[in-house]
């Protein structure tokens, strides 16, 4: 049986830049009342420790089981933190797209700073989903980080980023991959 989704906090994890209007996460925190968007105060010019810190404080302040819903550098954020905290109250993650931060020639240097990935199994259910053409990791890559975090792995086609330039709107076949996450638990 699949839990509902109510009895779980959303943290939405966006990645450089934030996520515009039409990004999938941005309907998503329209859709989900129990959705929040783990806000930064530097987008452009990111910091992995200030931007742990900040999902620490939103990991502390819930109440609920949370899932890490993670996009581009919103995955390496997640990850880091899951590989260097205990989960406590974290029940698993959603990791899309995730850029590859120590590639000069897939992501900008401004991302850096979350160099290198972890490598290490997650200690929480996740499934990563990377698009064929994503400009900003290799699909072996993406492969390669998914098998070492032990996820699952879901190829979505020719997306690109799965960001608002992909037009997903509110992502319907992503829904679905969060409900068989949430089957997970």
């Amino acid at each position: 049986m699949i839990p509902s989704s109510e009895a779980f906090d959303f943290l939405l994890l966006p990645g450089l830049g934030n996520s515009g209007v039409d990004h999938w996460q941005s309907h998503w925190s329209m859709a989900f009342p129990n959705a929040s968007r783990v806000l930064q105060d530097e987008w452009d010019h990111p910091r992995r420790e200030d931007w742990l810190d900040r999902l620490d404080r939103h990991v502390a302040d819930g109440r609920r089981p949370a899932i890490l819903i993670g996009h581009s550098l919103g995955t390496a954020l997640a990850v880091h933190w899951l590989a260097s905290r205990p989960p406590g109250r974290v029940k698993a993650a959603l990791l899309v797209a995730p850029s590859d931060v120590e590639s000069a020639a897939h992501t900008p240097e401004d991302v850096r700073d979350f160099a290198p990935l972890p490598r290490t199994r997650l200690p929480v259910p996740a499934i990563v989903v990377a698009s064929r053409n994503d400009p900003y990791v290799d699909p072996g890559r993406a492969r390669t980080f998914t098998e070492n975090w032990g996820a699952d792995f879901l190829d979505a086609g020719e997306i690109g980023h799965i960001n608002g330039a992909s037009k997903l709107g509110l992502w319907p076949q992503g829904l679905l991959v969060l409900g068989r996450l949430l089957a997970r638990i």
